[in-house]
């Protein structure tokens, strides 16, 4: 879908990269640049019993490698001429600039992720800390933050980078205007907070969002253990989920006697929740009494929202029948499952391998203009590799 659209990503850790990512598996030609010897990512957890980054090898599928020795002025000369070639920077380093390399690109679109909107350094942990949401998260009677083990902020500011780049893109093609676009990661955390209500919440007198658990915010969803000791996560999010979930436990007649006690409306998401632990109550002896197969068997004829909790290794098995994965021979790595992209169209779902560190660095140089003796020489400075 992205066939003509060149990238060069000077980048590391996870948004920039992720970024860059989304626009290869949708056909984009993406060039990441890293200095010789790999960005501080190249090495980063998980490994595989090789030692080789999964992390690295994960984030960077589908991309050409080129390393540069990005200090030396020659270095400079070669990523400003791979600048002017592709058209598109995606980084988030603060050099090479964007006036640096607009000198010989007028019509650059240059994305740089930064941390904060006056310049100040941050990243996914520190953003997650200063939002919010760690005090929100965690067992009602925890008193310590709890941070997410899912980089949330990384991975929503590499797809608004990605939305950035097209958008842009899209303005050259009708002006020939080039773009030079800042994305703080701060400001996507911060935006979400507001984008949900949370900040207006609390500035309206609705207080800071307060620690529930693994209940549903305004409605009805919680964890429930099985007999055979799994567990699953319920969720109703409509008076019809409900009502297929109390006919299904068999609690229907219950649910609305508790509803005429108590003057509450089980159809409605706010008496779900503010009943949430008198629901739940009732609910537990059903599950609890039967084990997880009997559970499945149970719910899945009906309109409930419902699924057990995995281990990545238990969702990496029960992964093998979707077509989003491909088992690929990465080298250095081995053979594992691999995502493409989540997009499903015609033009396929891009699963293809993550390229060895500077391995395209003689193929894409030699498309800039410099010939094999100009390659070796380079080489020999240390410039590239």
């Amino acid at each position: 879908m992205l066939d003509g659209l060149r990238v060069l990503e000077i980048s590391s850790f996870v948004a920039a990269p992720l970024g860059g990512m989304t626009l290869a598996q949708l056909g984009a030609e993406v060039i990441r640049v890293d200095p010789i010897g790999g960005a501080p990512d190249v090495r980063r957890w998980p490994l595989a019993p090789s030692g080789a980054s999964l992390y690295w090898a994960g984030l960077n599928k589908g991309k050409r490698s080129v390393t540069v020795d990005l200090r030396s002025p020659r270095g400079r000369e070669i990523v400003s001429a791979l600048a002017a070639d592709t058209g598109v920077v995606l980084t988030n380093a603060p050099r090479p600039s964007y006036e640096e390399l607009a000198a010989a690109r007028p019509d650059l679109i240059h994305l740089r992720i930064e941390g904060h909107h006056d310049g100040r350094p941050a990243v996914d942990y520190t953003v997650n800390a200063e939002t919010g949401f760690p005090l929100a998260t965690g067992p009602e009677d925890h008193t310590d933050p709890v941070n997410n083990v899912v980089p949330a902020w990384d991975i929503a500011c590499g797809l608004y980078a990605a939305v950035g780049i097209l958008a842009a893109e899209r303005h050259r093609s009708r002006t020939g205007e080039g773009s030079a676009l800042r994305l703080p990661l701060a400001d996507v955390a911060l935006a979400t907070a507001g984008n949900l209500g949370l900040l207006g919440a609390a500035v309206l007198g609705g207080g800071d969002r307060p620690r529930i658990g693994n209940h549903l915010y305004g409605g009805f969803a919680r964890d429930f253990a099985t007999a055979d000791g799994e567990r699953v996560m319920l969720v109703t999010l409509t008076a019809r989920h409900f009502a297929d979930l109390c006919a299904v436990t068999g609690l229907a007649e219950v649910f609305t006697e508790l509803g005429r006690l108590l003057g509450a409306d089980f159809g409605a998401d706010a008496d779900r929740y503010r009943h949430r632990e008198a629901i739940a109550a009732l609910i537990e002896p059903w599950f609890a009494a039967r084990t997880l197969a009997e559970v499945s068997k149970a719910l899945s004829g009906c309109s409930v929202l419902w699924s057990p909790y995995r281990t990545f290794t238990e969702a990496a098995r029960a992964a093998t029948a979707n077509p989003l994965m491909t088992e690929l021979d990465q080298p250095g790595i081995g053979r594992h499952p691999v995502p493409g992209s989540p997009i499903v169209s015609g033009a396929g779902r891009g699963a293809a391998l993550a390229p060895a560190l500077g391995s395209d660095t003689d193929d894409v140089l030699t498309e800039i203009g410099l010939d094999a003796g100009e390659i070796v020489a380079l080489r020999g400075e240390g410039i590239v590799a």
